[in-house]
């Protein structure tokens, strides 16, 4: 897309409140869509953004996470525009955002938010990229893995922290990883567990937590019913 093009688009798109709509009474569900995972392989083999977003609206998401990533996942901006025309909820692009022009992107193709990713990034980095969030009118889902991490994005001035249980590297599950961190982050500032998360246990779990979200991938996509799913993890 070229840059009038992209511009035109941004400004035809106004944004929804993403983290305003994970601050509710009880926990949030940000039901997230992929075909494959470089942990899992292949989820489904018949994969249609559409139709999901239309049943994950239906279930009581707050808000769709949508990968764009293909190595690994499957994922493709146009997923962004098919996910938007079904559906009035917030949209998070999940992928590995490192350029200003992925964040104008994601709001030209309908998303309200993207994902950051600490251990992706450089200080400064992160800091560009937050205030270029911030200047396209998007939000920002900062996520981390480790305390370090945590304390780097909230210097960075991040509003919705995503903690990911799952080690980047040998992509081990830890779900006491949101326990130990929660004290770091601010009550004002958004907490989303992220990964691992397999049934109310788990998601009742991250509540007494503190978590204000929870992100579930994996468990939505091997589903027969993800609404009745996202409806189950939300009570």
């Amino acid at each position: 897309m070229d840059s009038d093009r992209l511009e035109q688009a941004v400004a035809a798109y106004p944004p929804k409140d993403f983290i305003a709509a994970l601050r509710r009474p009880r926990l949030a569900v940000i039901a997230e869509m992929k075909q494959c995972t470089p942990s899992m392989g292949v989820l489904t083999d018949d994969y249609e953004p559409a139709d999901l977003a239309h049943a994950y609206t239906e279930g009581g998401a707050a808000a769709i996470s949508v990968l764009t990533h293909m190595a690994g996942f499957g994922g493709r901006i146009e997923h962004l525009l098919a996910v938007r025309a079904a559906t009035e909820l917030p949209i998070l692009r999940k992928d590995f955002i490192t350029d200003p022009y992925e964040v104008a992107e994601a709001r030209a193709c309908g998303a309200d938010a993207v994902l950051l990713i600490v251990a992706a990034l450089e200080r400064a980095q992160l800091k560009d990229l937050l205030a270029v969030v911030r200047s396209r009118g998007v939000a920002a889902l900062v996520e981390v893995h480790d305390e370090a991490e945590t304390v780097v994005a909230i210097e960075a001035g991040a509003k919705a922290i995503g903690v990911n249980h799952r080690n980047l590297r040998d992509f081990r599950v830890d779900l006491g990883l949101t326990e130990r961190l929660r004290n770091l982050v601010p009550k004002e500032v958004v907490l989303v567990a992220e990964s691992g998360i397999h049934g109310p246990d788990d998601a009742r779990r991250m509540r007494e937590a503190g978590a204000d979200a929870i992100l579930v991938g994996e468990l939505l996509m091997r589903s027969t019913d993800p609404a009745g799913q996202i409806r189950e993890l939300a009570a």
